[in-house]
């Protein structure tokens, strides 16, 4: 699946070197892209064993763009980009960060423990993700409606995940072991470092001013596999554009890992502002 993702790329960057290039402006453009992106969350997250639990934690992640207002802690969503006749250089951020505040202790010991009201004294989990893409492309073909650029980069991926908590009383069971003391906290954070190569470019729809915008990337190095996909529609103003897209960043690795698979999908809109 891995060499594959990355096969796609440069096939297409290869067949869009056939097509004849035209003459790139030598001025220094610059542009830069705030946007709201709505995915939803999902994949495993495998915990370290609570102290005096039976065993470990395995709880997965599932969040939807309707949780976001309960559960948003903290975000932002940038990219710029800078470009000089064919050549370009461009950067992606992206911090997510997530809290739930829940009335039950779940996946310790492989089951879910429920904690009562008067039990709870508050339990509380948090997901930090921090994505950061950092790239230069080369134009292979432009028209006045359309071009397509092919790239290579990498993607820096932090994610953050702690679940504590902090009960009236220990949980035991009926012969009297521990099964969840009354306070602790189990979690752990990762690092992904990962070289990426991949296509993009705009195509334009007739002589008006839509254009179909896409992207595609692939790359391999601290994850088994991770690769993103954006398509969508833009809309071009004197000032820039508008684009409304759907985009999916994919991370996975192997099963003992903190992160086993990690999938952000879901809609998105943006302002492009050219200068």
């Amino acid at each position: 699946m891995r060499m594959r993702m990355i096969a796609m790329a440069i096939i297409l960057a290869c067949h869009a070197t056939t097509a004849t290039a035209q003459e790139n402006s030598d001025n220094w453009q610059f542009s830069i892209t705030p946007y709201i992106w709505l995915p939803t969350i999902s994949g495993d997250v495998n915990y370290d064993p609570p102290p005096g639990g039976g065993g470990g934690g395995d709880p997965s992640i599932d969040v939807g763009p309707t949780d976001w207002l309960e559960l948003l802690n903290g975000v932002a969503l940038l990219s710029a980009e800078v470009r000089k006749g064919r050549f370009s250089a461009f950067a992606d951020l992206v911090y997510l960060g997530l809290e739930s505040d829940e009335d039950r202790v779940a996946s310790v010991g492989g089951g879910n423990l429920p904690v009562g009201v008067d039990l709870n004294l508050g339990t509380e989990t948090d997901f930090d993700g921090f994505s950061w893409t950092l790239a230069a492309g080369y134009r292979l073909k432009e028209t006045e409606t359309s071009g397509i650029d092919v790239f290579a980069g990498v993607r820096f991926f932090g994610v953050d995940v702690t679940t504590s908590w902090n009960l009236s009383a220990a949980i035991t069971e009926p012969g009297g072991g521990v099964v969840l003391p009354a306070q602790g906290s189990i979690g752990g954070e990762r690092d992904f470092w990962d070289g990426i190569v991949g296509v993009r470019g705009r195509a334009g729809l007739g002589e008006g001013k839509w254009s179909v915008v896409y992207y595609l990337d692939a790359g391999t190095g601290s994850s088994d596999l991770t690769w993103q996909a954006l398509a969508g529609l833009s809309y071009s103003y004197g000032w820039g554009d508008l684009m409304f897209a759907y985009r999916h960043l994919d991370y996975s690795e192997g099963p003992e890992s903190l992160v086993s698979d990690l999938e952000f999908s879901g809609p998105g809109i943006a302002s492009k502002f050219r200068f």
